[in-house]
């Protein structure tokens, strides 16, 4: 898979229910195909191979759960996320016999639908986070930072990072491949002696790239959002 290219269509006539669904996953780095109706998604799903699907069951026309055969029949390797109304037990046994991997009810909170999305693609890819060794040591690419005696290299030469630099870089790669935004990553790093506001994330980004050489490369800009660490090619 390339880098960053994880696909996801999201099939739900509400339009705002639609938008807000894309505007979340866009923020975590996602590519994004819209569509109102059953027949659009069929039409669409040719275009492009999708890892996930975000399939409303009651559309017009053709309902989701009328099309989720033909959804994976073409897409044998992606996972379909079925988001209704509907909360019988019958329906949901419904939907996940004709093929859904995961069900979740309207009204939904955002962040458990991210954290779905996310459950969905460890699912089908379970070596796509064996980045992160234990809860204090990471290494990628070269890349080693330990958390515990704050010590980090790169193709085993010593680097020299401030706090703040350190604490930074630490929540990127943890949360590689995911847009971060400046206010979250101000969040991550906020404390402990460490004070950080506005634009300073942007000049710590650029004080990381010049020490961390070639693999500062991988600190990619998102434009009007902040930062987030590329993802490797598959």
């Amino acid at each position: 898979m390339a880098e960053n290219s994880v696909q996801v269509m999201v099939v739900e006539d509400e339009q705002e229910i639609r938008e807000l669904m894309a505007l979340h996953l866009l923020r975590q780095g996602y590519r994004v195909t819209e569509c109102g109706s059953a027949e659009e998604a069929l039409a669409e799903m040719n275009a492009k191979n999708y890892q996930i699907f975000i399939l409303d069951w009651m559309l017009p026309g053709l309902h989701g759960v009328d099309i989720l055969e033909r959804i994976k029949a073409k897409n044998k390797n992606s996972s379909v996320l079925m988001v209704t109304a509907k909360t019988e037990p019958q329906d949901i046994v419904l939907g996940l016999e004709r093929g859904a991997d995961d069900y979740l009810t309207k009204p939904f909170n955002p962040s458990v639908l991210m954290a779905r999305v996310k459950a969905l693609l460890r699912r089908a890819n379970p070596k796509a986070e064996e980045v992160i060794k234990d809860d204090s040591e990471v290494n990628i690419h070269g890349l080693k930072m330990n958390f515990k005696t704050y010590e980090i290299s790169y193709n085993g030469e010593t680097l020299h990072l401030t706090p703040s630099e350190f604490k930074l870089l630490g929540t990127l790669v943890q949360n590689h491949g995911v847009v971060l935004t400046r206010e979250k990553l101000i969040e991550n790093i906020q404390g402990e002696g460490i004070s950080v506001v506005g634009r300073t994330i942007d000049t710590h980004v650029f004080g990381l790239r010049k020490k961390l050489g070639g693999w500062g490369d991988r600190i990619e800009t998102i434009r009007g959002v902040g930062y987030r660490v590329k993802m490797d090619q598959a």
